[in-house]
């Protein structure tokens, strides 16, 4: 896979990811906010994703010749690393914020 090809990876599959983890936690929680631990397991599961993204474009930050492809390794891990924190804080928030409270 090219270097432009993995940081791609790093810079879609973060963000995309968060989206999907924000729009399924706010579905179970509004069709039933006793199931608050499915969102403790679907954040991990998110962010487990985000993470595996973020170790997968981690070598690229080294040379890698190309000024565009420079200025793409250097932005992935900063993606995929801040959209992990995003899931974790938000994680985070579920389990500290009762969901059933209105």
């Amino acid at each position: 896979m090219t270097v432009r090809a993995r940081a791609w990876t790093g810079i879609v599959v973060p963000p995309l990811t968060w989206f999907l983890f924000e729009q399924g936690l706010s579905a179970l929680l509004h069709a039933d906010c006793r199931r608050w631990w499915a969102g403790i397991l679907w954040g991990i599961a998110s962010a487990a994703i985000c993470a595996a993204a973020l170790r997968r474009v981690w070598p690229l930050r080294r040379d890698v010749g190309d000024q565009a492809d420079f200025w793409l390794a250097r932005l992935a891990p900063m993606i995929a690393g801040l959209f992990t924190l995003a899931i974790l804080f938000q994680t985070l928030a579920v389990l500290l914020v009762p969901s059933c409270v209105r």
